[in-house]
């Protein structure tokens, strides 16, 4: 099978490593905006050749594109005009909704299937990626009945080799998912992050006092701003509802803690301990 990987940074990299590690006889195009990630990528072995867009697309069995949020808006839809009428696309963003709507009327819609793995790291570039970063992990495919059955399966053997398991959704409902588990998250570090350096400005010593607890909390915010702000806007409304709610529980806090009210605080951070068993099930 021919497999072309548009975007060879942490995802499209681990990819395509994963595959390689687990199913022999494949030949790996990579495309990149970035010929530097190209150059690395097949060097690091992750590709067996750099390829043009335009010429690699139409070559390709299965099409992976592992770019940033907003370029996938105007990738997806060239792809399906370039592939054959039996080859593949499938997405690796972290927003559905309205990158499935931009080619919801395509003719060749059914060749594609909307992807989303629940996996990553705070680093980027070829340089990044590693073989079993999907291993084990939680892949979304989303609006699977759009998809011809035959793309369908395609796409599941393919991620059942890498060892991924595989889990359906509706676009809408994972954004909204999403913007809870992940995307907040993110932006709960940034923001962390950018209040630490704000104080370390007046205060040099601040961060001789960071323990681990800190690092873990703020290790987000080491995240590509080229992938995160696209993301963040991708999925406006949803993220919006979800720091509304965040906003919401730490102006509780802030009043509990003006207020000394040691019972209310501890019986607040109690019902947040219950995060423990929904954690011990994933």
């Amino acid at each position: 099978m021919n497999i072309c990987i548009v975007g060879t940074g942490l995802l499209g990299g681990s990819f395509a490593l994963g595959l390689k590690a687990s199913e022999k006889g494949h030949f790996y195009t990579g495309v990149d905006a970035n010929s530097q990630h190209t150059r690395e990528a097949l060097r690091l072995g992750i590709i067996d050749k750099v390829g043009d867009f335009e010429q690699a697309i139409p070559d390709a069995d299965l099409v992976v594109l592992a770019t940033p949020v907003d370029a996938l808006l105007h990738l997806l839809p060239q792809c399906l005009d370039l592939i054959s009428d039996d080859a593949v696309v499938i997405d690796l963003g972290s927003t559905k909704s309205k990158i499935i709507k931009t080619v919801e009327s395509h003719p060749k819609r059914g060749r594609y299937v909307a992807c989303h793995p629940i996996a990553g790291t705070e680093h980027s570039g070829p340089e990044s990626a590693f073989e079993s970063l999907l291993k084990d992990q939680m892949m979304i495919i989303c609006d699977q009945e759009f998809s011809d059955p035959d793309a369908l399966e395609l796409v599941k053997h393919t991620f059942n080799k890498i060892g991924m398991k595989i889990h359906f959704m509706d676009g809408a409902t994972h954004d909204k998912h999403i913007a809870y588990v992940s995307h907040l998250s993110h932006i709960s570090s940034f923001a962390l992050g950018l209040t630490v350096l704000d104080k370390e400005q007046i205060e040099e010593s601040i961060f001789n006092m960071a323990g681990s607890g800190f690092s873990s909390t703020v290790r987000l915010a080491k995240s590509s701003p080229e992938m995160w702000a696209p993301i963040l806007l991708q999925n406006e409304p949803q993220i919006l509802e979800a720091l509304d709610q965040y906003i919401r529980e730490l102006e509780q806090f802030r009043a509990l803690i003006a207020g000394k009210d040691a019972v209310a605080l501890r019986e607040l951070m109690a019902r947040a301990n219950g995060i423990k068993r929904v954690l011990k099930e994933m």
